[in-house]
């Protein structure tokens, strides 16, 4: 089965032909960070019509890519959610309306399950069941995997998401948008020990997150640092190389915690903060300490991209599941709610 996979959830247009015999056929991605940063952040009505602008060319982009034409396409996938509600609503029209114009059927895809499978695209994909930690600008949520669909929320953030404290820190200290990059990029010089940051919930039971504390901790060592007239490029480093080693240290400490809880010894990370290769050497120690594995996408995987959506979608659509024409998305979207396979 040949499925071509879009993926409009937020600021990155991505698409992807994904072949059942023959694994990723062709992808494209166009990411929005310019246009988004000089406001600081995404702005969502300028996201979706900047989705309306890239979306057939990118399509048509991936069908030369790959040699292919319209009449090989089997099906559509398309990110019906959770995600900006105008920026979802370019792809998933745009997917019906291809698929009602060549007669093939669409069907709407969890993001989060789209990048819960990412690492399925690589060589040697884990094996069920996993603990996976999702953990991106929009979610940190840590789920126990048994199979395509079944899936079990063991925690997650009361507040801020991981990716979303990193790009909020950058912000404070003046950093451009996206804050991750630019805070893993400054940690590399930073002076370990000049500061300590709390490991914020790590000190009682449970596998929730937060991480509003650490940034609000983050901010009054900031503006301690400006009182003192200490803003110089090594100060800015040495907190950030404080603050991502607090996130890395939390995330490690509660997956080890979920591994034990659940008797398993594989942890899949998914999300752009996976990228983070500070995180993904913590979490492969600790990994190697308990006789385990962690798995990950390549890094153009790990953000928001169409081979993540074409191979979810192309796995429920093998297993039968299929949608009518009408157009719907969802903000919100718990994954628990996805039939199993």
């Amino acid at each position: 089965m040949l499925v071509l996979g879009l993926e409009t959830s937020c600021d990155e247009t991505g698409v992807a032909l994904y072949d059942s015999e023959h694994g990723l056929l062709a992808d494209a991605l166009f990411s929005q960070i310019d246009l988004h940063r000089v406001y600081g952040g995404v702005v969502p009505e300028l996201a979706s019509r900047d989705h309306v602008k890239r979306m057939l060319p990118l399509i048509r982009q991936v069908l030369d890519e790959a040699g292919k034409s319209n009449v090989d396409i089997d099906a559509i996938a398309y990110t019906a959610g959770p995600g900006l509600v105008g920026a979802l609503l370019v792809g998933a029209s745009c997917a019906q309306a291809l698929a009602f114009a060549w007669d093939i059927p669409a069907l709407g895809v969890h993001h989060m399950e789209g990048h819960l499978l990412a690492p399925m695209l690589e060589e040697q994909p884990p094996a069920f069941p996993f603990v996976a930690l999702l953990v991106s600008g929009g979610h940190t949520q840590l789920v126990r995997v048994d199979g395509i669909g079944q899936y079990q929320l063991l925690g997650e953030s009361l507040d801020d998401a991981a990716g979303e404290a990193f790009d909020k820190t950058a912000k404070m200290m003046g950093l451009q948008y996206p804050g991750g990059p630019e805070i893993a990029k400054l940690a590399l010089s930073g002076t370990p020990g000049r500061f300590k940051f709390p490991r914020p919930m790590t000190d009682r039971p449970g596998l929730e997150f937060s991480f509003s504390g650490l940034k609000t901790f983050t901010l009054n060592t900031w503006q301690q640092c400006q009182a003192a007239g200490d803003t110089c490029d090594q100060t800015r480093c040495d907190i950030a190389l404080a603050f991502q080693q607090a996130v890395v240290d939390t995330l490690t400490i509660k997956c080890k915690r979920a591994l034990k809880q659940t008797g398993l010894n594989n942890l899949v990370i998914a999300g752009g903060v996976s990228a983070n290769q500070a995180l993904r050497q913590s979490l492969e120690q600790m990994l190697a300490d308990l006789n385990g594995a962690v798995f990950y996408a390549r890094p153009e995987f790990c953000t928001d991209n169409g081979a993540m959506i074409a191979y979810a979608g192309c796995q429920r659509l093998l297993a039968g599941q299929h949608e009518d024409l009408s157009i719907k998305v969802q903000a919100r979207w718990p994954m628990e709610q996805l039939p199993a396979l």
